[in-house]
């Protein structure tokens, strides 16, 4: 499996288990069978690109492809997106 393959895979498996999914609930969610999803996370069988979108639409991801200039801008942009989701409102521990 290539890296870019892996990277993919890995973080559809990673947005499952944040969401609390199981590969079973996944799997009805998407309409395939649960070890077509345990495959695809294992590396086992190449995804498709019509399961991908798929996976991607049920985590509340967008497969987008980014011209290759602007890729480091756009990961860039997504760290900091996933740092602010997890970040608490407010901290107790400030003077205010």
């Amino acid at each position: 499996m290539g890296y870019a393959t892996e990277h993919i895979t890995n973080t559809l498996k990673a947005v499952r288990e944040r969401k609390g999914l199981s590969q079973r609930e996944l799997s009805k969610k998407v309409g395939v069978p649960q070890s077509h999803i345990s495959k695809i996370e294992s590396g086992a069988i190449d995804i498709r690109l019509s399961s991908l979108v798929a996976l991607a639409h049920v985590l509340d991801l967008e497969p987008t492809l980014v011209p290759r200039k602007a890729a480091s801008a756009v990961k860039s942009i997504i760290r900091s997106s996933e740092r602010a989701t997890v970040r608490p409102a407010y901290n107790l521990d400030e003077d205010e």
